[in-house]
């Protein structure tokens, strides 16, 4: 009996990978829907046989290894490293040996770009540059802005972010290092804050983002991560979303920074009531889908993005941040399993529905939707200031 077949790519050195319990939950959702999924890296490939050497989970659900045949789709789960075996993956993606669920993404600064580009994102974006340690627009920024940000254009997990605000004539700067350490510091004047930035950038690329007043809490970070996703029949659907809360005098709002997750309708409605609270998260929603729209019409098929979203003090809704590779985590922090469960499984079912498209020698049956995602738009990215 024919078995439909999804690998995982994914970084792994033996059985040891990024997202272990997350990767035992996909492969188990993957059996329950007659499905053979197994984990694999850019190594595990032998093009010239056609097969590829996949971890599973053995019927003891244990950690096993065997060859599987070409599979039908694969899904790109590898994260960025800064490792050299990154540009391994990176030349690996560009060679076209399989159907991929997901497309490449971009760094921070070029996904900015794309969204900045279409007009009817822009009044969800926040004010963004990418920073090249000039000191005039920094302070420019704090000028304008109560609160700033330099974020990594390739951070995950709020690694390497830094708050910058003013008191009292002084500077204060809140951030997490690169192992998610909190780290403090006050600048007493601006020669001082600039060489303390250029100390906490050294050599990576930073976007200089104009901080939003999201006090909804005091001292802390909160925003809402919202998880949409492609369903079984290959359209994009809200799974759900959830207020994230930072500990205190914390630069992020991530869980794995020791945030906490609660639910979205009541926090919301607690502080600006019913009514407005479901108008935000309408809006939420109408985010999300343009977002997926537009990112997809630049970068070609996706099957599920993480949305960071602010909402600051009067209820306005901004877009912080898209993650392409996006965790689940929060749904079972708020105590919703089905929820989670159905995170888990939806990039799987998306992937079975990407078979049933295909033709009996291999080839893609394109459907409307998927022809409109594959047109790139003729049009040139306007070009962007750089400071």
């Amino acid at each position: 009996m024919y078995k439909p077949t999804i690998g995982i790519l994914t970084w792994r050195e033996g059985t040891t990978f990024k997202e272990p319990e997350y990767f035992r939950q996909l492969l188990r959702a993957g059996r329950r829907l007659g499905a053979a999924v197994f984990l694999f890296s850019p190594g595990d490939v032998n093009v010239k046989s056609k097969k590829v050497k996949g971890i599973f989970l053995s019927s003891e659900d244990k950690w096993a290894s065997r060859w599987f045949r070409w599979p039908d789709v694969v899904i790109d789960r590898y994260w960025y490293t800064q490792k050299p075996i990154f540009k391994e993956y990176v030349a690996f993606r560009k060679q076209p040996h399989f159907l991929y669920a997901n497309s490449r993404f971009a760094n921070k600064w070029r996904a900015h770009e794309v969204l900045y580009n279409d007009e009817n994102m822009r009044k969800w974006l926040p004010e963004t540059y990418l920073y090249t340690s000039q000191q005039r627009k920094l302070l420019e920024m704090l000028r304008r802005h109560q609160v700033i940000y330099l974020k990594p254009i390739n951070g995950t997990g709020g690694r390497g972010i830094l708050r910058i605000d003013q008191q009292n004539g002084y500077y204060r700067m809140l951030g997490r290092d690169k192992n998610r350490n909190k780290k403090a510091a006050v600048a007493r004047d601006a020669s001082s804050l600039t060489l303390r930035v250029k100390r906490w950038i050294g050599r990576d690329k930073y976007l200089l983002q104009q901080g939003l007043d999201l006090g909804l809490l005091r001292d802390r970070s909160v925003d809402i991560r919202l998880l949409i996703q492609k369903d079984g029949s290959g359209e994009w659907k809200v799974t759900g979303m959830g207020v994230r809360v930072g500990p205190e005098n914390s630069a992020t709002a991530n869980l794995h920074g020791g945030g906490k997750a609660v639910e979205a309708k009541p926090f919301l409605a607690s502080h600006f009531g019913e009514e407005k609270a479901d108008e935000i998260i309408r809006e939420c929603h109408q985010l999300a889908h343009q977002t997926a729209s537009t990112v997809e019409g630049h970068f070609g098929r996706m099957m599920e993005l993480g949305l960071d979203i602010g909402i600051d003090v009067i209820g306005r809704v901004w877009l912080i941040e898209i993650n392409p590779k996006p965790g689940r985590d929060i749904f079972r922090e708020m105590g919703q399993p089905d929820l989670y469960k159905l995170a888990v499984q939806r990039p799987l079912q998306f992937a079975l529905f990407l078979t049933s498209q295909q033709t009996p020698d291999g080839q893609w049956v394109w459907s409307g939707a998927e022809l409109q995602t594959k047109q790139r738009p003729a049009k040139q990215m306007a070009k962007f200031r750089q400071y």
